[in-house]
């Protein structure tokens, strides 16, 4: 069974970026997904159920904290990894990531070898 990373954010930019980081994974079999929003996230991990999640705080129709909430607590998905990503590194989002359920926790920017080694170890290739 392949493995698969969804990235979520609604900056274009940074799904390309996020994407094209983790392109080299596909030669190992890893699927690359993306959303734009909470909204459709939910959808794509309730379908197609990623091992990773590479999730934005702030996004438009549902935020990060409310997809892991409802991921983690509501669906009970206890298999997939939520990695919650945002641009302010303050201890309130911290605490509040973690109350959700989050896994771990990365400030944008981000470094692109830190992402790669990362979904390499969880995804235990």
């Amino acid at each position: 069974m392949s493995k698969k990373i969804l990235i979520v954010d609604d900056e274009p930019h940074i799904r390309l970026l996020m994407g094209q980081t983790l392109e080299e994974l596909e030669d190992e079999g890893v699927e690359v997904l993306t959303a734009e929003n909470g909204e459709e996230a939910l959808e794509m991990i309730k379908t197609e159920k990623p091992n990773l999640v590479f999730l934005d705080v702030m996004m438009p129709k549902m935020n990060g904290f409310d997809v892991c909430n409802t991921v983690k607590h509501e669906l009970q998905l206890d298999g997939i990894y939520i990695i919650m990503l945002t641009a302010k590194g303050q201890e309130f989002d911290k605490q509040k990531g973690q109350q959700v359920g989050a896994d771990l926790y990365m400030t944008k920017p981000f470094d692109p070898d830190e992402v790669v080694e990362k979904s390499l170890e969880i995804l235990q290739i």
